[in-house]
């Protein structure tokens, strides 16, 4: 898994000055050494691109912070309601929110690779 399969696959992550491939790289390398080859199987590059983009989107927020004078890596959940002047919108965060998923909750990215996690973790395996 390299950086250019990861954009292929993620296009949203395709601006290399927003997301350059020392990080992309950086977060593909550390899933790989801790989610394990032999559960994940097939799953593997999947599971190493959604651990990176879930990364990356989190290291996204906290640059947008900094950019604007605040301080990044503040930790915050999802909205779950917001109103300007007369106009207010509010989500229910839960209704997509994985049972003790905790920062993987944070992302879309995050709740996919958390699903996944728990279904490649099922079961006994045999050596």
């Amino acid at each position: 898994m390299d950086a250019a399969q990861f954009r292929a696959d993620f296009p949203e992550f395709a601006d290399t000055t927003k997301y350059p491939d020392s990080a992309v790289n950086l977060w593909l390398t550390l899933g790989a050494n801790l989610l394990p080859e032999d559960r994940w199987c097939d799953l593997l590059d999947l599971g190493l691109e959604l651990f990176a983009a879930h990364n990356l989107a989190i290291a996204a927020g906290n640059q947008l912070a900094a950019s604007v004078g605040g301080a990044p890596g503040q930790v915050k959940g999802p909205t779950t309601s917001k109103s300007v002047d007369k106009v207010s919108v509010g989500y229910d965060s839960g209704a997509v929110a994985l049972t003790d998923g905790g920062f993987y909750n944070l992302t879309t990215y995050g709740i996919q690779l958390l699903q996944f996690a728990r279904m490649v973790g099922m079961g006994g395996i045999q050596l």
